[in-house]
């Protein structure tokens, strides 16, 4: 994966994140992992390169164009690394597909699970399928023919949706395979029709009438390509293939467009569906048809990915969800709540006695939409203020600000629309919220907000005014929430509350970030804060005394941080890092980085959290985050970092921060030379697993809570009698 220059202290990006990914299709891989499981990692697989290919290799693509040379952190060329992404990428999706069609659709057949592929059809099917495709799919069907005849434009095939090519003869001519290609790829009578696969179709069909008390469905794309001739009276199919098109999605909006950001965000939108096509991933045995799609997107062989099985198995994760597998999944686990309201307690009166912490998914967000929910019924709450960057497509979130704004408090709602392949939900909710009178600012100007705060102004009983606020490394989204793993706080500590004001006015143009006073904002403070924390370590590191700095983050690529890193290593520091996902950083080099150990942890939910701990000569300092250590978080996004001030909470994150390094299961480490590798429970300890050691502890704290309230009860009855 890195450069051959030993003496490169920098991993290349994309190498880096093909080994993220490398290390998620392990998990699909492994076959200790439950099956459905392994299916659900295989589609995460697939969406991962789709959403790569769109933004990264976009990027590249267009260096490649321009003919640059200049060589990257690594010390690669763009053309070089181009070529080390392909052949990384061609070998990655083949064992994807060898397991998937040869491991995993077995098995899943074995267990009462089948996914018919045209090729075991027998005639009940044939018939079955023959008939579902006349009266439910053939009618919304639209053909786009490319004929050797006129001076036809290619048809538009959109971004990443499926389609079925067919070659075309009329039925009674004869293909004159002498004559000459027209633009190379279509002989004289021949046409070339796209059918484009409908995205608001299930693509799951059950077949129904095999008796056998199994589920049996087929794939809507195999129905269209085995009966698509049916589409094309007076002609005979030579050849088919189904095909998909990912385009660069990498493309800048007019952020100072005055007239309408909204149209010009929309604009954005629908040019993605027609920008340069970037890789083409095809299933079927006609070469010809592919090296005709290709020719015509412009696309060479290293762009051309033939699937063993179906393309896309993004939608498969649909599967793993079905009822009656639950055999085939991890054992199922409630999220833990850690505040219930009472007849003596609210929410409120919880905050004002202590902070809250919720690590999800291990624990409920549950608490999170009841802070929204409760504010927006409360009488005595007179504001709300709150960041949104990605949520579901029906969040409560988003409905109780839209309750509250209705209700006639002040809603404010920092809005941001270039949250990728979230741009069109976000633009729709951000409308709802305008219209039921909330303030909605679309972030700022060649910046995004990235992140995740929310604040609550509220007249207490006395009269005063009191804030409530709640940060997160993680989205408002109660869908992800189960799956991510994230760290929230929730707050009525006055100074964080005092800059979780600031900060919005910061955000909609109001005051300067210097009026911060614990929080540290990008792309302002952050990254000079976390540098100058990183060289402290440094200087007050001895033999005595070493320093230490521990990090979770999901990304680290900021050249000007991994320097100080160095720096640090080279001064005796010990540095520990969790980097799920791309990681630049070169551990473990004698002379550079030689006290620098980086693991990386795939799990049953995602690693999103970021923590950061500094030693500082005893006076530890340990914050959460909503920034990577990457350029982009640091110097292009808004982000907030947060200092923790409870000494339980403390506590209970540093326990969180460390266990990551403790990992024995799920962990991989990363060696000097590139190389990721699992980490295996030494001889004589047990095997531990940090993401069922954080389940674990919820527990014991949920069951330490129930007792304490229960003796509280208990003492309050003794005092009434």
């Amino acid at each position: 994966m890195p450069a051959e220059k030993a003496a490169v202290p920098y991993f290349n990006r994309e190498l880096s994140w093909l080994e993220f990914n490398a290390r998620v299709l392990e998990e699909a891989l492994d076959a200790q992992t439950p099956l459905l499981e392994r299916l659900k990692f295989m589609s995460i697989v697939s969406a991962n390169f789709d959403e790569f290919f769109m933004v990264r290799m976009g990027a590249l693509r267009e260096q490649l164009r321009q003919d640059e040379q200049v060589p990257d952190l690594s010390g690669l060329s763009p053309a070089e690394i181009y070529r080390r992404v392909a052949e990384r990428a061609h070998e990655l999706t083949s064992l994807q597909y060898k397991a998937f069609s040869s491991e995993i659709m077995p098995a899943l057949a074995r267990e009462g699970l089948h996914v018919l592929r045209p090729a075991v059809w027998k005639p009940a099917v044939l018939h079955f399928l023959d008939n579902f495709f006349r009266t439910r799919i053939m009618p919304v069907l639209t053909p786009l023919a490319v004929s050797n005849e006129d001076d036809d434009e290619f048809p538009t095939t959109g971004n990443l949706r499926i389609h079925a090519a067919f070659l075309l003869l009329p039925a009674e001519a004869e293909l004159d395979t002498g004559a000459k290609l027209r633009d190379d790829f279509l002989y004289p009578g021949e046409r070339l029709a796209l059918v484009q696969v409908p995205p608001n179709m299930a693509r799951f069909i059950p077949v129904p009438g095999l008796d056998d008390g199994q589920v049996h469905m087929a794939l809507l794309d195999d129905v269209i390509l085995t009966f698509g001739h049916l589409l094309f009276s007076g002609w005979r199919v030579q050849e088919r293939c189904l095909f998909k098109i990912a385009r660069d999605a990498d493309i800048g909006v007019d952020e100072l467009r005055d007239d309408d950001f909204v149209a010009a965000m929309q604009e954005v939108l629908a040019t993605r569906h027609n920008s340069i096509p970037i890789r083409m991933t095809t299933s079927g045995e006609s070469e010809r048809l592919v090296a005709i799609l290709a020719g015509a997107m412009e696309l060479d062989e290293r762009d051309v990915y033939c699937m063993d099985g179906p393309i896309d198995l993004r939608s498969f994760m649909e599967l793993v969800s079905m009822k009656g597998f639950d055999h085939l999944r991890y054992p199922p686990r409630e999220a833990l709540k850690v505040f219930s309201p009472g007849e003596d307690s609210s929410l409120w009166s919880e905050l004002q006695r202590r902070d809250l912490l919720v690590h999800l998914p291990y624990e409920s967000f549950s608490v999170v939409t009841e802070f929204f929910e409760t504010a927006a019924k409360d009488p005595s709450v007179l504001a709300i203020k709150a960041t949104l960057y990605r949520t579901s497509g029906d969040s409560p979130v988003v409905r109780a600000l839209t309750r509250a704004a209705r209700s006639g408090k002040q809603v404010t709602v920092i809005v941001e629309l270039k949250a990728r392949f979230d741009e069109e939900r976000n633009i729709a909710w951000a409308t709802r919220l305008e219209q039921a009178g909330a303030i909605v600012v679309y972030g700022a100007a060649h910046l995004k907000v990235h992140a995740k705060a929310a604040l609550v102004v509220r007249r207490e009983e006395d009269d005063q005014i009191r804030r409530y606020a709640h940060v997160s490394t993680g989205n408002y989204n109660e869908k992800t929430a189960r799956l991510y793993g994230d760290i929230g706080l929730l707050t009525a500590n006055s100074a964080i509350c005092t800059d979780i004001g600031a900060f919005f006015n910061v955000v909609s143009g109001l005051s300067q970030s210097g009026d911060l006073k614990t929080l540290v904002m990008a792309p302002f403070e952050l990254k000079s804060s976390l540098i100058a924390m990183i060289d402290r370590e440094a200087e007050r590191s001895s033999l005595d005394a070493p320093g230490m700095i521990a990090a979770k983050l999901n990304a680290l690529c900021d050249p000007e941080v991994i320097a100080a890193l160095y720096r640090a290593s080279q001064a005796g520091v010990r540095i520990l890092l969790n980097v799920r996902g791309v990681c630049q950083l070169v551990p473990g080099r004698p002379g550079l980085s030689e006290s620098i150990r980086v693991v990386s942890i795939i799990g049953r939910y995602l690693e999103h959290a970021r923590i950061y701990y500094f030693r500082n000569g005893g006076s530890d300092d340990l914050y959460l985050a909503s920034a990577d250590w990457m350029p982009r978080n640091l110097l292009r996004r808004v982000e907030l970092m947060v200092p923790l001030l409870s000494p339980e909470i403390r506590d209970r994150v540093y326990e969180t921060l460390m266990a990551s390094f403790m990992d024995n299961v799920k962990a991989r480490e990363l060696d000097k030379q590139g190389h990721w590798q699992r980490i295996a429970a030494a001889e004589g300890l047990e095997r531990f697993s940090s993401q069922d050691n954080f389940y674990a502890q919820a527990e014991k704290r949920l069951d330490l809570q129930r007792q304490q309230t229960l003796a509280t009860e208990l003492q309050v009855r003794r005092n009434k009698l």
